[in-house]
């Protein structure tokens, strides 16, 4: 029988896919922005998906939402805001009015208490005021409903199959009453280059579509592709003449993808890094295949709002092997660290 999950923030389904994959039955997923959530209804179409704020949900109406569903796993990724300012003018991470999402997430343990949860988030969560942050968040699901044993560990995606430096929080916790633990997935020793993940994709100059699903390049000025041009693969805005070269903006802007190396984290904005060898952004597909997503994961809405969808979301190949240790913790109880599934043979 498969396990069952709920997936919070769900945005176009980065999670949901891992634990798909893994042989998880979705219960409902809750998404707050539409155009994010038409994407996850087109991939997921039989999954019953919550398009509302969070907030909105109150236990009654989790409740019915679950009805007899026994839920073995809430999985999401609540934005957190606070860490540029709180604690500097004397709030803590939980008074902080913009992490109230990461208390609705506790919320919902609270009241479903699944036999786990998954929560993902931003590495500086580990490390923000000190390790105080992080201490009070585990605090907090160790007191939600019957209290949660919790671990955490920052995860770099590219140790895990995927093409891309990616640095993330996962919390995991299991129900006080259950006698296993969770170990975090082995690191792979194969590491993949951005070359190997979007290579044999058709080649496309500015403005050029193609006939794969968000395959499509942006239209570039003649200015922005005269200063490209400079670069060379693996460069930066230093390749650019001086009269030419952008004296001010993001350092991290204005550079080329090294062929040789794993992409540097794709954000929600990534349309002044260079393509390592045609002049142009990358297009919505090429970013997608570096955060793992299947070809035939069709993403809607503008090229910001897919783009936005992309760098948000938790890179399927990492929340799959993510999954697995989730079912051996659920299905085996405690297990020994670095055995190797049956599932991950099949899908590595």
């Amino acid at each position: 029988m498969a396990f069952k999950y709920i997936d919070l923030f769900c945005g176009a389904g980065g999670l949901s896919l891992g634990f798909e994959q893994a042989g998880f039955k979705n219960v409902f997923a809750v998404e707050l922005n539409p155009e994010f959530a038409k994407t996850y209804h087109r991939n997921f179409p039989k999954h019953k998906l919550i398009v509302d704020d969070i907030r909105n949900i109150d236990n009654d109406k989790i409740k019915k939402l679950i009805g007899q569903d026994e839920v073995d796993v809430i999985i999401g990724g609540p934005p957190c805001q606070g860490f540029s300012i709180a604690g500097n003018i004397g709030r803590t991470f939980i008074d902080d009015e913009r992490n109230r999402l990461f208390k609705e997430f506790v919320r919902f343990v609270a009241c479903v208490q699944p036999k786990m949860f998954i929560m993902e988030n931003v590495a500086a969560m580990a490390t923000h005021l000190k390790g105080k942050t992080i201490k009070t968040i585990v605090e907090s699901f160790e007191t939600a409903g019957c209290g949660y044993k919790v671990k955490y560990e920052v995860l770099n995606s590219v140790n895990y199959g995927v093409a891309q430096e990616r640095r993330r929080i996962v919390i995991a916790g299991i129900r006080s009453d259950m006698d296993s633990d969770y170990f975090y997935p082995e690191k792979s020793e194969k590491i993949y280059t951005i070359k190997d993940a979007i290579d044999d994709l058709p080649k496309l100059k500015s403005g050029e579509t193609s006939d794969i699903p968000n395959h499509a390049a942006m239209k570039h000025s003649a200015q922005m592709l005269e200063k490209m041009g400079y670069v060379k693969d693996g460069g930066d805005r230093m390749d650019i003449p001086e009269e030419l070269r952008p004296k001010s903006g993001d350092i991290r802007k204005y550079i080329r993808y090294d062929s040789t190396k794993p992409s540097v984290c794709v954000t929600g904005d990534m349309r002044k890094i260079f393509h390592y060898e045609q002049n142009r952004a990358l297009t919505a597909r090429e970013l997608a295949r570096i955060q793992s997503f299947p070809d035939d994961f069709i993403f809607e809405g503008t090229s910001i709002q897919i783009q936005q969808q992309i760098g948000n979301a938790v890179p399927p190949k990492l929340a799959y092997q993510i999954a697995l240790q989730v079912e051996e913790a659920l299905d085996h109880g405690k297990v020994s660290k670095g055995k190797l599934h049956r599932k991950q043979r099949e899908v590595s």
